[in-house]
């Protein structure tokens, strides 16, 4: 038996740690708190990673190393994320599950229901409830529209639809959406998604960390 009254072997502490996008922020807290989850800890990554992909795996693995010996299991709410491939090497080195998925906009859709999207139209701009609570700093400045409007056929010329994927039933958020459609030139879809992918996943990867800790008991 170890100093602290673990067996030995096994891990030191009885949480489980979600490593996360700070995009998935706020559905993270609001599935902890309405499945009353006390023993979940929450750790987000910054949302800028987005733009700078490539330092997704090194930011992930040095959260890991960081904290596995804090907690029992760890699980990644990370899609792909445009690291093509680079966080999954990561994670299987790591011995960490993540949400499947190659983004956000897939686990929330749920697979088949997001290919089905793509296929029905390429050229959808897909937001999220995150997005649309940030479309101006994300979108409109942080790609300069707002100072250089000449750059919208550039980055959004093969662009026709916008849909919107909601996680949370809002007629509000459903006027900003069709808003930003209609600004942007897009013809508007909504769906309501709900949690998706992240809220059965997260339920999985809970319930086994507390059969491992009953086991342990």
């Amino acid at each position: 038996m170890a100093q602290d009254g673990t067996p030995p072997g096994s891990p030191k502490g009885r949480g489980m740690l979600i490593i996360a996008c700070g995009a998935l922020a706020h559905e993270i807290t609001a599935l902890r708190r309405a499945n009353a989850w006390d023993q979940l800890q929450v750790r987000c990554l910054p949302t800028d990673l987005h733009n700078r992909p490539e330092q997704i795996p090194g930011a992930v693995r040095a959260l890991i190393h960081a904290s596995r010996d804090q907690y029992r299991s760890i699980f990644v709410a990370y899609g792909d994320c445009g690291t093509g491939g680079l966080l999954d090497d990561v994670l299987r080195e790591e011995g960490v599950e993540r949400i499947p998925g190659a983004h956000c906009y897939e686990f929330f859709a749920t697979g088949p229901e997001f290919a089905a999207l793509a296929e029905a139209e390429l050229g959808s701009f897909y937001l999220t409830d995150f997005l649309l609570r940030h479309f101006e700093r994300l979108v409109i400045r942080g790609l300069g529209l707002d100072r250089h409007p000449q750059l919208f056929k550039a980055y959004f010329g093969n662009y026709r639809k916008l849909v919107y994927l909601a996680q949370a039933s809002n007629p509000d958020s459903q006027v900003q959406a069709q808003a930003i459609a209609a600004r942007m030139g897009w013809q508007y879809e909504y769906r309501r998604t709900g949690y998706g992918a992240l809220g059965t996943k997260l339920k999985t990867a809970v319930s086994r960390n507390e059969e491992v800790v009953t086991w342990h008991r």
